[in-house]
């Protein structure tokens, strides 16, 4: 972590970085240049705790959500307290681990990242529990987010053609913040019983995947859904994710893309599954962090100056006409399974399969 230097005014902060839970916050400060320390002053309203800091020409303001406090609505009390002591932030990052929904369309692993990306009338991030339900149980989603403003449409494209060209730095940003991996890379189905464990998971059904050429953590880029609950069923994650295309699950997005002009970096920490545990949680927080950093070093400090400030941003999401009624019905269950990095990894079908919501530090 940078050593401590002076904290500056407020008014000189013009990004503002947001973490749900202490992991996340940690890969955060260990991704700063400099380490400002705590504000000097902050609105009696406003309760966040902040770490201020540097990363290459922009001044940052990072926070973390109150310990047990995840989803939108705490997501969202911390991006609107945070404008208020800190009124020239122009945009946000909203950083750390999700959920993966892989699919033979998208190769997605653990510890890769997934960066929310706005495509036709979707702006990055669909909240996939908001909604109607109408007759016959037909649950209808409704509204649409905010995108994010220019300045970091402009940065992400920059940054994107980088990697096309074969100049991505995500192995160096990621050396500085984590050296290992947490564990083995294994997706599955549902557990046969109520076990935490894989022991029961066969190895008779195991199955091959194209080994990967390098062990660096891949970047997709695609719509993130975000809600209140914890998805831990193999069945709803392949359901969602081919209604929505969605890459990941998170639980935070949705509460602050309208009022905070943001960007969502997630890394891959489980497959959305009842084998979902904490292993990857570290790592994965890096690997967002670590991209987090190389987007920041492709904006101009300039722009973000020039760039209205999210108190002031119009982040009105585009009016469309809400989508016809769907009736959703279960299909059979994906059957792509990563090893571990590239070698082999467990697969076990089993056709009782639930979505379950529960506490964000499992995810």
């Amino acid at each position: 972590m940078a050593s401590p230097v002076y904290p500056r005014l407020n008014s000189q902060y013009r990004v503002g970085w947001i973490a749900a839970l202490p992991v996340e916050m940690a890969a955060a400060l260990s991704a700063l240049d400099e380490n400002h320390g705590k504000p000097l002053t902050q609105h009696a309203k406003d309760h966040n705790s902040y770490t201020l800091g540097r990363i290459g020409e922009h001044n940052i303001v990072i926070a973390c959500l109150p310990a047990g406090g995840y989803g939108t609505i705490n997501a969202a009390h911390v991006a609107s307290q945070m404008v208020v002591s800190f009124p020239q932030i122009r945009f946000g990052l909203l950083v750390g681990i999700a959920g993966g929904i892989p699919s033979a369309q998208h190769d997605i692993r653990l510890g890769d990242i997934v960066i929310s990306k706005p495509e036709g009338i979707l702006s990055g991030v669909v909240q996939y529990d908001f909604g109607k339900v109408r007759d016959g149980d037909l649950f209808v989603r409704t509204g649409n987010l905010a995108k994010p403003p220019p300045v970091v449409l402009n940065g992400l494209a920059s940054l994107q053609t980088q990697y096309e060209l074969g100049k991505g730095r995500i192995t160096q940003c990621l050396q500085k913040l984590f050296q290992d991996e947490d564990g083995s890379d294994k997706l599955t189905h549902e557990h046969l019983d109520d076990t935490a464990t894989c022991d029961s998971c066969e190895s008779e059904e195991e199955v091959q995947r194209e080994e990967r050429s390098t062990s660096d953590p891949m970047i997709h880029y695609g719509t993130i859904a975000s809600g209140n609950r914890v998805v831990k069923s193999a069945e709803e994650r392949d359901k969602e994710g081919s209604l929505l295309g969605a890459l990941c699950f998170e639980m935070e997005a949705a509460g602050i893309m309208d009022n905070f002009p943001c960007l969502v970096i997630r890394g891959i920490c489980d497959y959305s599954d009842s084998h979902k545990n904490t292993r990857w949680q570290r790592y994965s927080a890096a690997t967002a962090a670590a991209y987090a950093v190389e987007f920041l070093c492709h904006i101009s400090s300039h722009d973000v100056r020039d760039t209205p400030a999210a108190t002031e941003a119009k982040t009105f999401a585009p009016q469309v006409p809400a989508p016809a009624a769907v009736e959703i019905t279960p299909d059979e269950p994906l059957v792509v399974k990563p090893p571990k990095r590239g070698t082999r990894s467990k697969h076990k079908h089993h056709s009782k399969a639930t979505s379950v919501a529960e506490t964000r530090p499992n995810e």
